[in-house]
């Protein structure tokens, strides 16, 4: 779906060099507005997940064409405004962190979104009805896919649980809370229709406790297909039923509100492209290994949620296929994939990790104190550098020498 003709790719990987992410912009907007065309029938925000490709480029073309922004943390809010999002469009939606950065966020004037019953009530005493906040629920409710993306169910660390509800309702009112929205995200790789609805009768019920809100949010969880057979969400059931009832909904709670979600891996994942060069051909008794110049310190996914990558010799397409175990130079067991049946692969040639778009460079790490690799935006026709490899000045530049 990336569709970059690989001359380019090619071109990319020499000019720039190895390894290098490379993003499609036009396959990120195809995917935003694959969604509002979906939701079209009702009022519908898109903050876009900047976890999941953090680049300020990436950021300015999803706020040009409309989106808003969930960060999860007051850094990704500055990034936020620094790739000039208004702050009444970025949502702030951390975990685990103090009442300090939560005042932080406050004096960005973004909105707010708590999950956690000791900082709501410590809100309510700094801020009593001033400032709006959104509520973080916990559902109950697994979602599909690896059980380390799944935040929804009765043991995740996200959300203040429903169970809770008559507790977050004495808070409320007692300091006088005016709560402007409700929040609930189950994870990510949600299958069927029906996960979504599930989360989505508990929010209608619990809305109506709340006389303020402006918005509903169902967070994401749009899965996207890794393989060929992959089983993806299907959009266009998934948005009939939600619209039929959120409108329902708004008629019995008496006015319209907002229906918001927070995509990031639907709408950069297909987009995204990881390019490396094969270092060595090296066979065992058992395996034919093909060592690459990356590893998990730059794609932890495969390493830390089983995540498939469909791999690509870019460089022999046409070569007899033979199966290759794919790993990395780290010092670790840091393999990208078990027993791929590739096009022959040589010394020098260099691979495409498909769908590379999300959790890939934002993931990366210094580990072996490896440099993070560069970042190339395919717009408008052309390849452009949105961030330069990182050299040894980077790795040292915090570190303070005391000894000599």
């Amino acid at each position: 779906m990336c569709s970059i003709p690989r001359s380019t790719l090619l071109e990319i990987a020499q000019q720039v060099g190895t390894p290098v992410y490379v993003y499609n912009a036009q396959t990120i907007l195809e995917q935003y507005h694959k969604l509002c065309q979906a939701f079209k029938d009702v009022p519908l925000k898109l903050k876009f997940a900047c976890k999941s490709l953090n680049n300020i480029n990436i950021l300015a073309l999803l706020r040009n064409a409309g989106a808003g922004l969930d960060a999860v943390s007051i850094q990704e809010v500055w990034l936020g405004l620094e790739a000039g999002f208004k702050p009444e469009s970025i949502l702030y939606t951390p975990n685990c962190v103090s009442i300090d950065e939560i005042k932080l966020a406050v004096e960005a004037g973004v909105q707010i979104n708590i999950d956690t019953i000791s900082i709501l009530e410590q809100f309510g005493h700094l801020y009593g009805s001033t400032v709006p906040v959104c509520i973080r629920l916990n559902p109950h409710i697994m979602a599909g896919g690896h059980a380390k993306i799944s935040t929804g169910h009765i043991d995740s660390k996200f959300g203040i649980s429903i169970y809770q509800l008559r507790h977050v309702l004495r808070i409320v009112q007692s300091s006088g809370i005016r709560v402007n929205g409700l929040h609930m995200h189950t994870g990510s790789d949600i299958l069927d229709a029906g996960v979504f609805l599930q989360g989505a009768e508990i929010l209608f019920e619990t809305a109506q406790h709340f006389k303020d809100l402006t918005f509903i949010d169902f967070g994401s969880g749009f899965k996207v297909a890794y393989k060929d057979d992959d089983i993806t969400t299907d959009l266009t059931v998934l948005s009939k039923d939600i619209t039929t009832h959120f409108n329902a909904f708004c008629k019995s709670y008496g006015r319209n509100l907002e229906l918001w979600f927070e995509p990031g891996k639907f709408l950069v994942s297909e987009a995204g492209l990881f390019l490396v060069k094969t270092n060595v051909i090296k066979q065992t008794t058992s395996t034919v290994f093909v060592g690459v110049d990356s590893g998990q310190n730059h794609l932890i996914r495969p390493m830390f949620y089983d995540a498939y990558h469909h791999i690509e010799n870019l460089s022999n397409p046409d070569g007899v296929p033979r199966v290759y175990t794919v790993v990395g130079y780290i010092c670790e067991t840091d393999t990208f994939g078990w027993d791929r049946k590739i096009a022959e692969v040589r010394e020098g040639d260099v691979l495409c990790f498909k769908n590379a778009g999300a959790y890939g460079f934002t993931m990366a790490s210094n580990y072996n104190s490896r440099f993070k690799p560069a970042e190339v935006l395919f717009y408008n026709g052309s390849a452009h550098i949105i961030r330069t490899r990182e050299t040894m000045n980077d790795i040292l530049k915090n570190q303070i020498r005391i000894i000599t």
